[in-house]
Formats: structure tokens, sequence, C-alpha cells
């Protein structure tokens, strides 16, 4: 991801997905993903935790959510969701590409709103390839990209092949 944004900026932007989520509920765009109890999931540029909550639902207590962000705002906020909600299967991650997880963790990883915006894109997809397991999703939305855009630049490298589009988000197969 690039770098950070001032604290102001990131704070004026979490407030206004406030309103978003308000209005458009992100468990709607995650129903989509197909998400069960015991999952692992990565939040690769969770932002400000507007997934957490609902993801925390879907994994409940027998799955694990790794949020992982380059801003230390994005990294607290999910902390301070976590305790306030007492979600004890929240785990951060500090970082602009490694996740530091081992081989095949991953159920699904939630990539939205964030590769537009990555430093090294083919090292995150070469990265989130490595940590999912076989028969795993990416779940991928990128409001800055076309639809044309998003198919190339997911496939391109042979890792991921389009499983089935949404309403909300594309779905994506390990290969």
């Amino acid at each position: 991801m690039g770098k950070p944004e001032p604290n102001f900026h990131y704070k004026l932007m979490a407030l206004g997905y406030k309103f978003r989520d308000f209005f458009l509920p992100r468990m709607n765009v995650l129903k989509e993903v197909g998400i069960e109890p015991g999952f692992h999931a990565l939040d690769y540029g969770c932002g400000p935790g507007s997934y957490i909550t609902p993801l925390a639902k879907l994994v409940g207590e027998s799955g694990k959510i790794y949020a992982l962000d380059t801003h230390p705002l994005a990294i607290q906020m999910v902390q301070d969701i976590a305790a306030r909600k007492r979600l004890r299967n929240i785990e951060t991650i500090h970082s602009d590409c490694a996740t530091g997880l081992e081989n095949r963790v991953i159920d699904v990883i939630l990539l939205y709103d964030t590769y537009h915006d990555l430093a090294d894109p083919d090292g995150v997809l070469k990265e989130l390839h490595r940590v999912l397991k076989p028969n795993s999703v990416l779940s991928f939305s990128d409001h800055h990209m076309k639809k044309e855009e998003i198919l190339s630049q997911i496939t391109r490298n042979n890792l991921f092949a389009l499983l089935r589009e949404g309403k909300s988000t594309y779905s994506f197969s390990k290969v």
C-alpha cells in the first residue's frame, strides 16, 4: 500500500466510512463471499475496521480474523473494536505487503478498495496466494477500477482465476 495518510485525513476518511456503513451495511457485501463459521479470514487493507464486526459474526468464535494495514491508526481502530466488542479472535498485522502468516492457513481474503493503491501489487498477490488454502477465495472489490482492469490485473500472473462475480465483489479462486 502507499504511504500512510496523515492522521487527520485518516480520521476524516474513517468518519466517512461510518456513514457509508450505516446506509450500506458491510454484512450485505460479506454475504456474497460464502464465509462460514470456523473460517480463517484476512482483511488485507482493513482500514478503520468496517468489516471486522460482521466478519466476526460470520467466522464465529471458532474462526480467526487477521486485519492487516499500513496505517498505525487503522491497526489501533481495529484493536479498539476488538476490545470494545470483546472479540478474542482478531489479530492485527502492521505491514505493507508481507503477512507473516504461514503457508496455506487462510480460507478467505478480503481485498477491498486497496489494490489501486498498492506499491507492489504483484508482490501482494503472490503473498496472498501463498497464505490461501487450496479451494479458498480471494474476495476483491475496488471502486477505483473497471471490471476489465480488475479481471486482467488479478488473473494475469495465473495465481487466481475468476470464480464468480457478485453484486459488490469478485470472487477469485487460487490456481
